[in-house]
């Protein structure tokens, strides 16, 4: 509302549509680093994750992949496939070592985004992959109207948003393995002595956040027309503190779905508003930072309360 006031282009509709459009990304990887704080751990890997999925992605449905591997070309399905399978396989390495050689998931999601980092440079020796598919491309532009008359539409990431946070919903609230993630990082030792396996609770929630931020990465190709080295940089930072915003504990066991997104949208309108405000980029990194800290703090105030 304060944004609104100072700057009204923040209330014009295209804007807020924009802003719609950001919130989604962050969100979508937001919910997936949200099953791993659950669980007391932490996954830094994320944002290295959006841009090695969005590269592999790419390049298997460019007509230019980089000039050491072959060109394949494949259908955008099967080259989204392979972006998800990608995510998910950073994950299942994160989660080996920390839940089976009993790692710091700090260290271990650390050296992971180095990795995948390292990976995407490997890839596409700093150069952006272009030839994507004009019919894959028209999914990150796209607005669906559902045939209302004057209604601007709905961006297609902010669909997928809406439908992953409902499975994510019904998943933490209405099953078992839910209900594992929750007491995992409420009191492990108890979860463990109870019989329930924390190693497996812990693979899981892992491989969802690898999951989950190749979703983004996937979304980014299609949004930016090209697959980019740098895409997902920083992004980890803005997912953790939407979670944390949102009301998700750094210590594990307590958090919403809701809380998630409604931090991701507290996130994305700050953004959006230093940028309308010509706020120079170097303060804007600050202030997020800023607001990260804070939110850390609120957390220790809030276990603290408890």
């Amino acid at each position: 509302m304060l944004i609104g006031l100072y700057e009204p282009k923040f209330r014009d509709s295209d804007n807020l549509l924009l802003v719609c459009r950001q919130v989604a990304y962050t969100a979508i990887v937001s919910l997936g680093v949200f099953f791993v704080i659950l669980t007391s751990g932490i996954d830094l890997s994320i944002g290295a994750i959006v841009s090695l999925a969005g590269v592999t992605c790419g390049w298997a449905m460019s007509a230019a992949p980089p000039k050491f591997l072959p060109c394949l070309a494949l259908a955008p399905a099967l080259a989204v496939l392979i972006g998800l399978l990608t995510g998910a396989l950073v994950g299942a390495f994160n989660a080996t070592i920390v839940s089976y050689l009993g790692v710091t998931p700090f260290i271990v999601t650390l050296g992971a985004m180095g990795m995948a980092r390292g990976a995407v440079l490997v890839l596409t020796r700093g150069e952006t992959i272009l030839g994507i598919p004009e019919g894959f491309i028209s999914l990150g532009v796209r607005n669906f109207t559902f045939g209302i008359p004057g209604f601007k539409g709905v961006p297609f990431p902010v669909i997928l948003l809406l439908v992953v946070a409902l499975l994510a919903h019904i998943v933490l609230k209405y099953t078992a393995f839910g209900r594992r993630v929750y007491a995992v990082g409420g009191n492990e030792e108890a979860t463990r002595l109870s019989g329930i396996n924390v190693r497996r609770v812990k693979f899981m929630a892992y491989v969802i956040s690898g999951l989950l931020a190749s979703f983004t990465g996937i979304l980014y190709v299609a949004r930016f027309r090209s697959a980019q080295a740098n895409a997902g940089l920083g992004l980890e930072l803005d997912a953790i503190a939407a979670a944390v915003i949102g009301g998700t504990s750094l210590m594990g066991g307590e958090g919403s779905v809701l809380g998630v997104l409604i931090g991701a949208m507290v996130m994305g309108v700050i953004r959006n508003g230093l940028v309308l405000m010509d706020v120079s980029s170097y303060w804007q990194d600050l202030i997020i930072g800023a607001v990260i800290v804070l939110a850390a703090i609120l957390d220790v105030w809030r276990s603290k309360r408890r």
